[in-house]
């Protein structure tokens, strides 16, 4: 179709939706998306289809297509629903109470929807509720110490962004792993144990010793606070000083 773009159909955002039309099953994009989340939240992303979608709202497949028009778009609706919760609630005044606030809601969102961390980063996101929540941040981020100008807003959106990405994919592949394996932490630890021992006692990794022996099972939630504290520390140093 011809638009303000070209001939580049129009975002999924901009379209507006099918008319309504007689049939037993009303749809619309937001009840797709709801049902497409419920899919992936109990098989994964690789367990989603638009014919296992359909198949869930009793409809047929080509219906669908009224309102999306690939497996993509069906996945930026997904993404933007899930930031929706992210968005919902009220932003404290102070910037770096902002900061934390949308970043643990984020870590609560990926935790309930595991797939979500597996599109972090992947492509920007840009439906409202996404940009809702990007505004948010770099708002926030903006008003901090040490953030002068647009290229230190710049880094600093990255910097978040890269832990944000790096810590969720990491703690959700554990919880993965572990449900998949039958085995946690501990189990593994255990099972590892005298091989660990042996190679230790060869006194060639003492630093890895030392984590080992004195170190203990960090709870997820505290380090990941801990962790995105001394992010936003360095964010904020004046480097100059």
């Amino acid at each position: 179709m011809d638009t303000a773009y070209g001939s580049a159909p129009l975002p999924v955002w901009e379209r507006p939706e099918p008319q309504p039309r007689a049939a037993p099953v009303p749809l619309s994009r937001a009840k797709i998306a709801a049902t497409a989340i419920r899919l992936a939240d109990d098989h994964g992303l690789d367990g989603l289809s638009v014919r296992k979608i359909a198949k869930a709202l009793g409809v047929g497949p080509m219906r669908l297509y009224d309102y999306v028009a690939n497996k993509s778009e069906l996945l930026d609706l997904m993404v933007d629903a899930v930031y929706a919760e992210i968005a919902e609630a009220d932003q404290p005044a102070e910037w770096r109470a902002t900061v934390l606030a949308i970043v643990h809601r984020t870590r609560a969102a990926a935790l309930d929807h595991e797939w979500f961390a597996d599109l972090l980063g992947a492509r920007p996101r840009l439906g409202p509720h996404a940009l809702a929540v990007g505004e948010a941040t770099a708002a926030a981020l903006s008003q901090a110490p040490g953030v002068r100008g647009i290229d230190d807003l710049q880094r600093a959106l990255s910097v978040l962004s890269a832990f944000l990405t790096g810590a969720l994919r990491a703690e959700v592949t554990e919880r993965r792993t572990a449900r998949s394996t039958g085995t946690d932490v501990t189990a593994w630890q255990t099972s590892l144990g005298p091989y660990l021992t042996r190679m230790l006692d060869t006194g060639r990794y003492p630093t890895v010793a030392r984590l080992v022996v004195e170190g203990a099972h960090l709870d997820a939630e505290e380090t990941f606070h801990h962790n995105l504290t001394t992010v936003l520390d360095g964010i904020t140093r004046d480097p100059r000083r």
